[in-house]
């Protein structure tokens, strides 16, 4: 195997990285359903101190063709260029509580490199146990709080907060490699699959975001400040509210997504909380194609308005 070495650059900060931190990860790429990973990350380095620690190299781990970076355009020349970052950085939480958060793109080659390089910061640092974050669109409500499947090694949290557990292959995400060799030498892990509304995961959906901050405090002890993050969300809620409840079709579809979760979380482990005892079940695309139609008569009426 390649040195993993070879891939990151540590800073000068890396020295004074207190040994036994909790580390805490969130890459995207793959799938992020409802923006969870994007906004969890970006709210961590937006309103938390923090410094770089380690600076991978994109040049080897990214495929550039398949998602471009951003330059920006002023009329006749080029002003700014965004390069894709992927780092570990040393954060501090709401009460000074100092963590590591691995953070930015998922690496498109050279996965076993790039866990191996991990797995070596995490031997430096001596973390005392990684969080790592990810989501999935399912068909469930957004009027019912968000559910996790919790994989890993910390039975406590996965009997207490794993709602779904199914058994099934999926496409791997490159901390699920991660996951899969630090419980090979018994480190402490933690993994949890947020199960987003799947008409809306192609939204920003904050309260993914808002899940993903709660998750992973049950897993750490650390305390995230929210308030922003909950009023935002207060206000996203209230405005697709108002469209179902403007739209009988769509208040039908959502309706029958809570009869299959209340009927599931009430106590049923025997049937899938997809899924009702004849296995129907409106499909996202119905489901989105309604929300998007609603949209679209009231942009038009707002558009009219304003004219």
């Amino acid at each position: 195997m390649r040195d993993p070495n070879d891939i990151y650059e540590l800073t000068a900060d890396a020295a004074v990285v207190p040994e036994g931190l909790n580390l805490v990860a969130g890459l995207t790429g793959f799938a992020d359903a409802g923006g969870a990973v994007s906004q969890f990350t970006e709210y961590l380095l937006d309103t938390l101190k923090h410094s770089v620690i380690a600076d991978f190299d994109a040049d080897l781990l990214l495929d550039y063709r398949a998602r471009r970076p951003i330059i920006y355009f002023d009329q006749d020349h080029l002003t700014d260029y965004q390069p894709p970052r992927l780092r570990l950085y040393l954060a501090h939480d709401e009460i000074g509580q100092p963590f590591l958060l691995l953070a930015g793109f998922e690496p498109d080659f050279r996965w076993e490199q790039f866990t191996a390089a991990v797995l070596a910061l995490v031997s430096r640092f001596n973390v005392s146990s990684t969080t790592w974050v990810h989501a999935i669109p399912m068909p469930v409500p957004h009027t019912r709080p968000i559910g996790v499947t919790v994989s890993g090694n910390r039975t406590d949290l996965i009997e207490s907060m794993s709602v779904w557990r199914p058994h099934t292959q999926v496409p791997a995400n490159a901390l699920h490699l991660v996951e899969f060799r630090l419980q090979e030498i018994g480190a402490w892990t933690i993994g949890y699959v947020l199960l987003i509304p799947h008409y809306l995961a192609d939204t920003e959906f904050p309260s993914a975001a808002l899940s993903a901050l709660e998750s992973t405090s049950a897993s750490t002890g650390l305390i995230f400040p929210t308030d922003k993050l909950r009023e935002k969300n207060r206000e996203f809620v209230a405005r697709i509210d108002e469209q179902v409840g403007d739209n009988p079709e769509l208040a039908k579809l959502v309706g029958s997504l809570e009869e299959r979760y209340d009927a599931y979380m009430e106590g049923s482990t025997l049937r899938s909380p997809l899924t009702d005892e004849d296995g129907a079940l409106p499909t996202a695309d119905e489901i989105a194609a309604e929300l998007e139609k609603f949209l679209a008569t009231r942009r038009g009426r707002d558009e009219g308005t304003q004219a």
